[in-house]
């Protein structure tokens, strides 16, 4: 089932301008792919596809996006200066444009983030409003907001995982807001993506990574993106 937006959502965040879309929308991706990967990047391929292809250098998407990846929030007047923060701190970046896929959302970018030696691959996309959809990680389907606690976990493709972790939260009396398994195959690696209305502990998320058949576990908690 789609989310409803309310109008204040629609109204958007306190932001830089030209556009939530072009700007917040962007930073928001970028923030939320930072806390994926685990910190601010090193070094960052980002991918414009369609509309975003034509227009992020005239309505500075360019600039949001390396903004959001330093960790800028979407009022910061640095995001105008972005690009040459950037270059004086070392990080590296490049962009491509892709500006025919018929398969991504209008306002979609691909980051391919490194940091030491993590690499992920998140894509986004902007929903207007400042709203955002994290539609893959690492290959996988995804499809999260940022906007909650959110849990990505990835694990083996075993019988009663899903049960297994949704009892887990219970006990942390986190309310479920939404929760999608997608994987690549039959009996291969599966990503659990869960989206709660409030967070959980840290003991409660070593307890989940300490598990055999669980290779990977991210949080990002609620947090201002």
């Amino acid at each position: 089932m789609a989310k409803k937006s309310s109008v204040f959502d629609m109204i958007g965040p306190i932001m830089i301008g030209p556009s939530s879309s072009h700007t917040a929308g962007v930073v928001r991706i970028a923030r939320a792919a930072v806390r994926v990967l685990g910190g601010k990047p090193d070094d960052a391929t980002v991918t414009f596809y369609n509309s975003f292809a034509r227009t992020y250098e005239g309505h500075g998407s360019d600039r949001a996006i390396i903004g959001g990846l330093m960790d800028f929030k979407t009022d910061d007047p640095n995001i105008k200066i972005a690009l040459e923060i950037a270059k004086e701190k070392g990080f590296t970046f490049r962009f491509k444009s892709i500006g025919n896929s018929s398969i991504h959302h209008p306002n979609t970018i691909k980051l391919n983030l490194r940091k030491d030696d993590r690499t992920v691959e998140v894509v986004g996309e902007s929903l207007g409003g400042g709203l955002i959809n994290i539609s893959e990680v690492d290959g996988f389907v995804a499809n999260f907001s940022a906007a909650d606690h959110t849990l990505i976990i990835k694990a083996k493709d075993i019988s009663g995982a899903i049960a297994f972790i949704s009892a887990v939260i219970a006990q942390e009396k986190a309310n479920i807001a939404t929760m999608s398994v997608s994987r690549k195959g039959k009996n291969d690696l599966a990503c659990h993506v869960i989206e709660m209305d409030s967070g959980i502990q840290e003991i409660t998320l070593n307890y989940l990574k300490s598990l055999s058949w669980i290779t990977e576990l991210i949080y990002i908690p609620d947090i201002d993106l």
